[in-house]
């Protein structure tokens, strides 16, 4: 099912020019109840690549310019592998894949498996150990299912469904990073972002980067790789 880019981007302008105010509700607490607040309100983890629900909008909007449907079952995802249209995650000196994650959703969009490629070769390069991817494509079933026991995942359906249903998205664990890995990490992914190829949710109760891929990203790859004609 491919959504429609009218509405999202109606919604996507409404969230990004309306402010969300929430009412104000006087409380009563305790003093020990308030400094034990305050304290936790200060643990706040900084990102330059924080999710938000405007990103969410847009990632269901730029799926739905590629022309991705949201895979419903396990019939239609086996259709999809079967016929190329969904590709194996690399698994070589520069990727891994979890072993937690069941074989049937070792699967992705063909442009996400150059960019796990390509982002595994370059940090392979720079540190000398692989990256490890921990989810990918995922069925409207696996997601209703994933719901019921995880309140922090994304909806199976509307405007913000979890783009992991296009097979174009993957997590990236960067559990085990260190400082120099992790900004190296944060700036290579946000250097993608900030040219439209990408869009990228640093998680931190999940410990990965949650990456959507744009099929931009295959066009790019195709025009650097094709030669100048000389006249």
């Amino acid at each position: 099912m491919i959504i429609t880019s009218a509405a999202l981007y109606l919604t996507l302008a409404m969230h990004a020019s309306v402010p969300h105010q929430t009412p104000h509700h006087p409380r009563h607490l305790s003093h020990h109840r308030s400094t034990r607040h305050a304290r936790l309100r200060r643990i706040v983890f900084w990102t330059p690549l924080r999710g938000s629900h405007e990103s969410l909008l847009r990632q269901n909007l730029r799926t739905s310019e590629d022309e991705l449907e949201r895979i419903q079952d396990d019939t239609e995802l086996e259709e999809l592998t079967r016929n190329q249209i969904l590709v194996d995650l690399p698994t070589n000196r520069y990727a891994t894949v979890s072993s937690k994650l069941p074989q049937e959703r070792r699967y992705c969009r063909p442009w996400t498996r150059d960019f796990i490629e390509d982002f595994g070769r370059d940090f392979y390069t720079e540190f000398k150990r692989p990256l490890q991817v921990t989810s990918a494509v995922r069925t409207v079933e696996v997601q209703h299912k994933l719901r019921r026991h995880n309140g922090n995942a994304a909806p199976e359906s509307g405007e913000t469904a979890s783009p992991h249903l296009t097979g174009a998205t993957i997590d990236i664990a960067k559990q085990g990073f260190n400082k120099k890995e992790l900004k190296w990490a944060r700036d290579y992914l946000l250097g993608l972002q900030n040219e439209g190829k990408v869009d990228v949710a640093e998680e931190f109760h999940q410990r990965v980067f949650h990456i959507t891929v744009y099929k931009s990203y295959e066009v790019a790859e195709e025009s650097v790789l094709v030669p100048e004609t000389k006249n």
